[in-house]
């Protein structure tokens, strides 16, 4: 049993050796056009794909392997196996961290698309960046994201101070509102995208007449209302996500408190209908995620996805598709400059920030140094009726708001 113990350990090590070396080595190409062993490429998703933000979560990971999917003969041409690795951070920054350890492991994985969350998407990026892996983020506002100049870290929608002021310039200017009571999730998104908002707001003349933070996940937010029947402010701002805010529509209109309400891009989701109903209608958002309804290309995403997932995409479905087309794009350019073999993370993460020129279905792409688009837009959305998405209002370019 000893020597047989030995051999087995043995044969169990020269197994765990080929497999660990074997996404590191360069493909070959194989005379026959298949894929030959150690060609295999995956490209992970990170968003929310359990708990009460998994509705966004999975459009962008439906977005994202739709997006892949689509271009699996292209990478069997150039002799790799391309392969979707779907994960889940639950919108919680220590999962996004335990799930970042895990794919710097894996050898051929090459570049993540995702996360939806700032507050994971940072934490979890320092992982990446120790590992060398590209991450391409369709929706991730807060400014430090790429503030830190993470070589490895990009991002195809606005900023939050793009997205806070163009919202504020909007409520003063657009809506006439003077007046605001700020509410806020004390996550980094949303007192990110609050601040920003408070900031412009005040700059262009507005008074803020309160701010106050809430807690994701709360249910009953009867005390901070009362806070803004009290302060008789015309509008609420709301820096956080749709699970709370949808509830904030709906109490605010039980309680007969008249005030317009106005959010940021966490509010982008057909849940916003199904928890508030009709309490929505007149509420108006802030989105970086363009309504790609009117356009050919856009059209023919809407089909082919509600065709592959049985249900219609949300906002940023479009953009998970476009940040895995960009990602793809850095990865065939890093192997044409490895001479066609497979690239190593280094030149994946080189090739993505030189990303320059993509026409996507949602968005065009070019990365400045720190990994912002230039060609971003914020897209101001009003409900008009109880039916999502909502009517577009205004369209304004983010270039105007980045700072190099």
């Amino acid at each position: 049993m000893k020597k047989l113990g030995v051999l087995f350990l043995v044969l169990l090590l020269t197994l765990s050796a080929a497999g660990c070396g074997g996404g590191s080595k360069p493909a070959e190409n194989s005379p026959t056009g298949a894929a030959p062993a150690g060609a295999v490429i995956k490209v992970a998703s990170v968003t929310p794909l359990s708990g009460s933000q998994a509705a966004v979560g999975e459009s962008i990971k439906n977005g994202a392997q739709m997006a892949l999917e689509e271009r699996v003969e292209e990478f069997k041409s150039l002799g790799f196996d391309l392969q979707f690795s779907p994960q889940d951070d639950q919108a919680d920054p220590k999962v996004g961290v335990s799930v970042a350890q895990k794919l710097i492991v894996d050898n051929d994985l090459l570049a993540v698309v995702g996360h939806w969350n700032s507050g994971v998407a940072i934490p979890s990026s320092e992982v990446y960046a120790n590992g060398n892996l590209a991450m391409v983020s369709p929706a991730n506002t807060a400014n430090d994201v790429t503030d830190r100049e993470l070589p490895n870290v990009n991002r195809i929608c606005a900023r939050d101070d793009a997205q806070g002021p163009a919202g504020a310039d909007y409520a003063f200017t657009e809506l006439g509102i003077k007046s605001i009571f700020i509410i806020q999730d004390k996550t980094t998104y949303g007192q990110g995208v609050a601040d920003e908002f408070r900031k412009q707001f005040e700059a262009v003349g507005g008074t803020v007449l309160g701010y106050e933070g809430i807690t994701a996940g709360e249910s009953d937010f009867s005390a901070v209302l009362e806070q803004v029947r009290a302060t008789k402010a015309e509008a609420v701002y709301f820096g956080g996500i749709y699970p709370e805010g949808s509830l904030l529509i709906k109490q605010l209109d039980e309680k007969g408190i008249k005030v317009k309400f106005i959010g940021p891009d966490g509010m982008d989701s057909s849940e916003v209908i199904k928890i508030a109903g009709d309490s929505a209608i007149g509420s108006v958002y802030t989105s970086l995620a363009a309504d790609i309804s009117g356009t050919t290309e856009g059209k023919a995403f809407i089909e082919k996805y509600t065709q592959k997932f049985s249900k219609a995409p949300e906002a940023y479905s479009s953009y998970g598709y476009d940040a895995m087309n960009v990602t793809l794009n850095a990865i065939v350019e890093a192997a044409k400059g490895n001479g066609g073999q497979k690239p190593t993370r280094e030149q994946v993460v080189a090739a993505a920030r030189a990303t320059s020129g993509f026409k996507g279905v949602a968005t065009n792409v070019t990365f400045n140094k720190r990994g912002d688009n230039t060609e971003a837009s914020i897209y101001v959305y009003n409900f008009v009726e109880a039916k999502y998405p909502p009517t577009v209002a205004k369209q304004i370019p983010a270039a105007g708001f980045l700072k190099d």
